[in-house]
C-alpha cells in the first residue's frame, strides 16, 4: 500500500530533502522512479522563546518562502522516509503530513 508525504522546505533544501527521501525508499510509481511534485508558497511561524528556529528569531513572527514538496512511499518504509526527512530537513521542527492512499480500482 502506498502513502503520501507532503512537506513544507525552503527553496535552498529542496535538493538534499528529496534525495534523502528517495534513497529511504520514496517516489517510486509503477516503473518510474525519483517521482516528486512541488510548488511555491509562504510559511508562518511565531518561534517560542526556548526555539532555535534556523529563519527568524523566538518571539517574532516570520513569513518564509517555501515549496510545498509531495512524494509517495510504500507504506513498510514509513519509519525510514520519516526518519530520512527530519535528518536532512535543515528546520528544528519540520512541517509534514502523511496520508494513505486509496487503492485503485481494478
Amino acid at each position: 500500500m502506498k502513502r503520501k508525504l507532503v512537506v513544507f522546505v525552503p527553496r535552498e533544501a529542496l535538493d538534499s530533502v528529496r534525495e534523502a527521501l528517495f534513497e529511504a525508499g520514496a517516489g517510486q510509481i509503477g516503473d518510474y522512479e525519483r517521482c516528486s511534485w512541488y510548488t511555491e508558497g509562504t510559511g508562518t511561524f511565531l518561534a517560542g522563546e526556548s526555539a532555535s528556529p534556523s529563519v527568524g528569531q523566538p518571539g517574532r513572527e516570520e513569513r518564509v518562502a517555501e515549496l510545498r514538496l509531495e512524494t509517495v512511499y510504500p507504506a513498510e518504509r514509513e519509519a525510514e522516509v520519516v526518519a530520512a526527512l527530519r535528518a536532512a530537513h535543515p528546520y528544528e521542527e519540520p512541517a509534514f503530513d502523511l496520508y494513505a492512499l486509496a487503492e485503485p480500482w481494478p
